[in-house]
């Protein structure tokens, strides 16, 4: 990793007491995903998931107070059970979206005995735009949703 790059990313890393195959599931089935993304109170109101590189994806969270944040992005790549990258530098059918901040590479890796290496890594756009998703709780709310998908994961 360059010094640069280091600068713009932000990552999580947890050893999941559940099969790759079921993390994958809850990262791409429009059901799964809005049981565990946003970290509660936070809901996730709607989603919709085109699974391919290129497809959309569409997420809404839902604060306590019952506001929505839409988020739009892009698949850039789909290796099933292993890794999926996305990007919101794109809306849909690669259409630039007005302020570009991060691309994110979910890496799942096969430990065997039912256990994955699950990897979040989130590179930003700027050093800048790595600070300010840091303050707004980058490693609390990740954390606390890498859990929410454990629980699940374990469980379905």
């Amino acid at each position: 990793m360059t010094e640069q790059s280091q600068r713009h990313e932000l990552s999580l890393t947890r050893v999941i007491n559940a099969p790759h195959e079921k993390i994958f599931r809850c990262w791409t089935e429009a059901d799964l995903l809005k049981q565990w993304f946003a970290p509660l109170p936070w809901t996730v109101s709607a989603a919709k998931i085109d699974l391919r590189a290129g497809g959309a994806s569409s997420i809404t969270m839902r604060s306590p107070e019952g506001e929505d944040y839409p988020g739009n992005g892009v698949y850039l790549e789909v290796v099933p059970n292993e890794r999926i990258v996305f990007t919101d530098a794109f809306t849909s059918a690669w259409v630039p979206s007005a302020k570009p901040f991060m691309v994110v590479t979910i890496q799942l890796d096969d430990l065997g005995g039912g256990k994955t290496r699950y990897t979040a890594t989130v590179l930003h756009w700027s050093a800048e735009d790595r600070e300010a998703h840091e303050k707004m709780g980058f490693h609390q709310g990740w954390a606390q949703c890498a859990d929410q998908l454990a629980a699940l994961a374990a469980k379905i």
